[in-house]
């Protein structure tokens, strides 16, 4: 009996050895089908991801939400309060954001001469694969000419292929809507007014790059579409920043020239758009941006040699300058400019 007893309970503890294991395979084939599920259910939803942050950048519809930073410009520009979507368009780009530096650089046909090409590539040239990675390149367009934004786009998408692909380069287009008055003064034969109006509409032009430039990186950098890089440039850019000991500095000079290869904090920018906006008819961007560094470093009543004393602290110029002046022709039309050494 006892030997009966013991082979049945061994018969029984294999038994219950093969229904484990059945389970157990069970379990598994369970387990992989839900891993499966589960990894086919995150791809989806990455790919969702990427499919609105493209449908965002590249086709803003006029029901979607914009940043309420363009909204400021029909505060300062009537005629734009008629408009519902104050954007502008996004004809190459990733979304990409995050980074440290936004380049910007607007452009504008300059009939028979044109510079972008050399620039965009000593600018994309000189910087190493880590600094690609964490700046973006912005060129805006800024001229109702459709050849000249198909003809920007053809060239940037064919010599800048890589960077196109990672988002390190975009290109923007600000729609002519944007300009209807100074459109209507070109046409005038008053020289002084054609100065005016290319003067009015090129400190709007930099409004705009700002503006959709500013949510991207910590540090924003205005460029012009006539310029070289030297060589090392951002990393000579980046290794000054972080060696600053003072946090005061309202912007870096790269360069002296006009508006080139000046540095703000992103977060500066809004408040320095409005300023721009106040007086964008008055004088060209380079005199606001004086008068707008006195009205916010200038305490009433002080003598103008001790704000003078000060704004070396505050408005910091870095030599050598970093960027090369090589347009001879203006975007303004008719004007030839042969200053080069910056």
């Amino acid at each position: 009996n006892q030997f009966i007893n013991c082979r049945n309970h061994i018969l029984e503890f294999e038994d219950n050895i093969l229904r484990l294991k059945s389970k157990t395979e069970r379990n598994s084939e369970e387990l992989m089908k839900a891993l499966k599920q589960m990894k086919y259910e995150i791809m989806q939803r990455e790919n969702l991801s990427v499919n609105l942050v493209e449908k965002k950048v590249s086709t803003l519809s006029k029901n979607e939400a914009v940043p309420d930073t363009f909204e400021d410009l029909k505060f300062f520009i009537p005629h734009l309060r008629k408009e519902g979507r104050i954007y502008p368009d996004v004809v190459i780009g990733k979304g990409k954001t995050g980074v440290s530096f936004a380049l910007g650089i607007p452009t504008i046909n300059r009939g028979n001469y044109t510079y972008l090409k050399q620039t965009l590539t000593s600018i994309v040239s000189r910087m190493t694969p880590s600094e690609e990675k964490d700046s973006v390149v912005i060129v805006s367009i800024s001229d109702s000419n459709e050849d000249y934004l198909q003809s920007v786009v053809s060239m940037i998408k064919k010599k800048f292929k890589r960077q196109v692909k990672s988002g390190s380069l975009e290109v923007i287009s600000i729609p002519a809507f944007f300009y209807t008055n100074m459109l209507n003064a070109k046409q005038s034969t008053e020289d002084s007014q054609k100065k005016q109006s290319w003067q009015v509409k090129q400190v709007l032009d930099f409004c705009v790059l700002m503006l959709y430039a500013q949510p991207k990186a910590r540090y924003y950098l205005q460029l012009e579409d006539d310029i070289i890089a030297k060589k090392m440039y951002l990393t000579k850019i980046t290794d000054f920043v972080h060696n600053i000991t003072s946090n005061n500095w309202f912007y870096i000079e790269f360069s002296v020239l006009g508006f080139i290869g000046k540095l703000f904090r992103s977060e500066d920018l809004l408040d320095s758009v409005r300023f721009f906006l106040m007086f964008y008819k008055e004088k060209p961007i380079d005199w606001l941006l004086e008068d707008m560094f006195q009205v916010k470093m200038c305490y009433p009543g002080e003598p103008l040699m001790n704000y003078k004393g000060r704004r070396k602290q505050i408005r910091i110029q870095y030599k050598p300058s970093l960027f090369q002046h090589v347009g001879t022709h203006s975007s303004f039309p008719g004007r030839e400019q042969h200053y080069k050494k910056i």
